[in-house]
C-alpha cells in the first residue's frame, strides 16, 4: 500500500488495499465452467446482492467481486461455456473495464437488460441458473419473461463451491438504539405497522428494516450499523425476529414482551407454518421466501416499514442537525489544513486519511458512512472512485480535488461533498462547477407542490448544465438514514422516482459534471423536506421546501461571478453567513480565522 504521510495517522476504518485483482477472473470462470457443465447449465447468473437484498453485502457474499475483479456497489455477471459478461450502469464505465479482465464483456446495463445479451448469447434450450436467495421476485420475473428460448433453473450458488477461502457469515454484536434518537419505541413502530397490514403477516428482509422496527443496530456491514436477519410481523402485533442470539449478548439486547427471538436457521421452516395471508414485497423480497410460502396466500405490495422509516420523527430530525454541526466542524478542520498543505505534497490517501482522523477526533464517530471518494484530476472524473494503493494520485497543482465523504454519529448520518481548488483553475472548470453550483442551490431554495416526487425536482438540478449542453449520469439525490444506511429508499431525486416527497424525508442534493480524463465536479449537502410556509395570494393547498442540514462553506475561488443571479448570490451569502454563525463558537481560532475567510460575502 502506497505509504502515508508520516505526520498523518493511520486510518482505522477505511482501508486502500486493492481488494481485487482482475487476472483472478479467467481462471475461476473456468472453475464455474466447469461446475456448470456437471450440472447440465448453460449458465449461471451472478448478482452483487445477499439473501437480505439490501444495497451492501458482507465479504462472504461479494461473489460478483470475487469472480470477476468488479468491486462496485451494483452489478451483475453471468457466465456461459464460451462467453461472459458484467453488466454495470454509466456510474462504473471505467472502473469497470480496468478491473475486470477481457474474457468478460462490458456491458452497459440497463441500457442493455439480462435478457437482451442472454437471448442473443445463449444457445436455445439452455437453462441459466440462479440462486433463489440473491434474486428478488420482481427482478426473477423480469428477466424469466424477458427470456425468450431459455429457461431459468434455481440451484444452490455455484461460487460457493469453488469459492475455496470463502469468509464466513458476520456475527456483529448488536446494540439497543436509544429512545432519545429513536423517538419512538419499538412496540410503538409495530403497533403502527400491524394496525395497518391488510394481511395476516407481513415479511421483512431488509436488514436497515429490522433495525429501525426494532430499535437496535448492528456490526455486519462495514460502514451500515445493520444487523442481518428477517422478520415476520404479524396483524396481531407480534413478531418473530430471526438473529443469531450471540449477536445479542455482548451488549445484553433484550427486545419486548412482543417479539420472539429465533435462530436464522428456522427462518425457511416458520415460512413453511405460515398460513392465511402474507405480505411481501416483490422489490426486495428473494424468490426462496416466496418458494417457502406454500402453505399461505400470498398478497404483494411495498414494505410499509420502508417509507414509515424514510419519514423521520422529531427526535431524529434534531439528531441530524446535531450530528451536522459536529460533522461539519471536522470537515472545516480538515479543508484548513488543505489549504495550508504546499500544491503536490499530497496523495489522495493522505487526504482520506486525515479527514477519517479528525472525524475521529470528534470523539462521536463510529464509523464512516462510506469508503471516502478522495480524488484528484481525472480521478475525480470518475462519479465513484475509491482510492486504493494501485491507483492513489498526487493532488497538484491546476487541478480540482473532490471529496466526497460522510461519519455514522449515534444520532445521525452524514454525506456531504466538495470540490475544491488546488492552485489556479481554468475557465471552463470555474464555469462548469459554477453551473453546478446553481443547480444546488435552486434545489436548495425550491418551493413546491405537495405530492410532487423527486422527478419533479430533478430537473431544477440540470438546468443551468443543460443550458451549456452539459448534464451528469447519476440521480441528483438519495434518501439518507437515521443512524442506519447512508443510501435509503424509497425516495429519491432523480429521474425515474415517482415516490411523492413527505416532510421528515432525508435526501442528499448532489449535482455534479464529469469530464472523462480530466476533471470531476459534485457538490453536495444533505436536505429535509419540510412544510413550507403559506404566502400572500397561494391557491396551491399545500407546499413543501427543504430545510438544509449541512453547513460547510462552498469553495468560492472556483466560481464565476458572471453566470449567478442575483438570487444565488444572495442564497450562497446566506449560507456562508449560516456557516459562521454556527461553527465559529466551535473552532480552534485557526480554523475560526479561515472559515472567516472562507465565508466571505461574494
Amino acid at each position: 500500500m502506497a505509504s502515508i504521510r508520516s505526520d498523518i495517522p493511520e486510518p482505522v476504518f477505511q482501508s486502500f488495499v486493492e481488494s481485487s485483482s482482475s487476472e483472478q477472473g479467467p481462471p475461476r470462470l473456468e472453475a464455474l465452467r466447469a461446475v456448470m457443465r456437471d450440472m447440465g447449465l448453460a449458465g449461471f447468473a451472478v448478482p452483487r446482492a445477499d439473501k437480505h437484498q439490501g444495497e451492501y453485502v458482507p465479504r462472504c457474499d461479494e461473489r460478483l467481486s470475487w469472480l470477476t475483479g468488479f468491486t462496485g456497489s451494483a452489478g451483475f455477471a453471468v457466465a456461459l461455456q464460451d462467453r461472459a459478461a458484467v453488466f454495470t450502469d454509466s456510474r462504473y464505465t471505467v472502473q469497470v473495464a480496468a478491473q475486470t479482465a477481457d474474457v468478460f464483456e462490458k456491458i452497459d446495463w440497463p441500457a442493455t437488460g439480462l435478457a437482451t445479451w442472454i437471448n442473443a448469447a445463449a444457445p436455445s434450450g439452455g437453462a441459466i441458473g440462479i440462486d433463489p436467495w440473491l434474486f428478488t421476485v420482481s427482478q426473477f420475473r423480469t428477466l424469466e419473461s424477458g427470456l425468450q428460448d431459455c429457461k431459468l433453473a434455481q440451484v444452490d450458488n455455484l461460487i460457493d463451491q469453488i469459492w475455496d477461502d470463502q469468509p464466513a457469515p458476520p456475527l456483529g454484536d448488536i446494540e439497543a438504539q436509544p429512545i432519545a434518537f429513536a423517538g419512538t419505541s419499538s412496540d410503538d413502530k409495530i403497533a403502527r405497522i400491524a394496525q395497518g397490514l391488510a394481511a395476516d403477516a407481513l415479511i421483512i428482509t431488509l436488514p436497515d428494516c429490522l433495525a429501525w422496527l426494532m430499535n437496535i443496530r448492528g456490526s455486519d456491514i462495514p460502514r451500515n450499523p445493520i444487523p442481518h436477519g428477517f422478520v415476520i410481523l404479524y396483524k396481531s402485533g407480534v413478531v418473530d425476529v430471526f438473529v443469531a442470539p450471540q449477536k445479542l449478548e455482548k451488549n445484553a439486547v433484550t427486545f419486548s414482551e412482543k417479539a420472539t427471538v429465533k435462530p436464522p436457521e428456522d427462518f425457511i421452516t416458520s415460512l413453511n407454518a405460515l398460513t392465511g395471508t402474507v405480505q411481501i414485497d416483490p422489490e426486495s423480497c428473494p424468490v426462496a421466501v416466496l418458494n417457502a410460502l406454500e402453505n399461505a396466500t400470498v398478497t404483494e405490495a411495498p414494505d410499509p416499514v420502508f417509507l414509515a422509516k424514510a419519514i423521520k420523527n422529531t427526535a431524529e430530525l434534531q439528531g441530524a442537525r446535531e450530528a451536522h454541526i459536529t460533522d461539519a466542524c471536522a470537515m472545516v478542520r480538515f479543508l484548513c489544513w488543505l489549504d495550508a498543505q504546499p500544491a503536490g505534497s499530497l496523495t489522495e490517501i493522505d487526504a482520506a486519511a486525515q479527514l477519517e482522523n479528525l472525524r475521529r477526533g470528534t470523539n462521536q464517530l463510529r464509523d464512516i458512512s462510506f469508503d471516502t471518494i478522495s480524488g484528484a484530476g481525472p480521478n475525480a472524473a470518475l462519479p465513484h472512485y475509491r482510492v486504493s494503493s494501485n491507483s492513489n494520485q498526487r493532488i497538484e497543482d491546476g487541478t480540482m480535488y473532490l471529496v466526497d465523504s460522510g461519519g455514522q454519529y449515534q444520532n445521525g448520518t452524514t454525506d456531504i461533498t466538495r470540490t475544491i481548488a488546488i492552485g489556479s483553475v481554468g475557465n471552463e472548470e470555474k464555469d462548469a462547477f459554477t453551473r453546478v453550483l446553481k443547480g444546488m442551490i435552486s434545489v436548495s431554495r425550491l418551493r413546491f407542490p405537495k405530492g410532487y416526487a423527486g422527478r419533479d425536482v430533478d430537473p431544477f438540478a440540470r438546468a443551468a448544465l443543460w443550458e451549456a449542453g452539459l448534464d451528469y449520469g447519476h440521480g441528483t439525490g438519495h434518501g439518507v438514514g437515521s443512524y442506519l444506511c447512508v443510501h435509503e429508499g424509497p425516495q429519491r431525486i432523480a429521474r425515474n422516482n415517482h415516490i411523492p416527497l413527505l416532510p421528515g424525508m432525508m435526501l442528499s442534493n448532489e449535482p455534479g459534471f464529469y469530464k472523462e480524463g480530466h476533471y470531476g465536479i459534485r457538490i453536495e449537502n444533505l436536505i429535509v423536506v419540510e412544510d413550507a410556509p403559506q404566502l400572500p395570494g397561494q391557491t396551491q393547498d399545500a407546499m413543501l421546501q427543504f430545510e438544509t442540514l449541512t453547513w460547510v462553506p462552498i469553495d468560492t475561488r472556483l466560481i464565476a461571478p458572471n453566470l449567478l443571479t442575483r438570487a444565488d448570490v444572495d442564497w450562497l451569502n446566506a449560507y456562508h453567513a449560516k456557516c459562521l454563525e454556527l461553527l465559529s463558537p466551535l473552532l480552534p481560532a485557526e480554523e475560526k480565522a479561515w472559515l472567516e475567510r472562507a465565508c466571505a460575502p461574494i
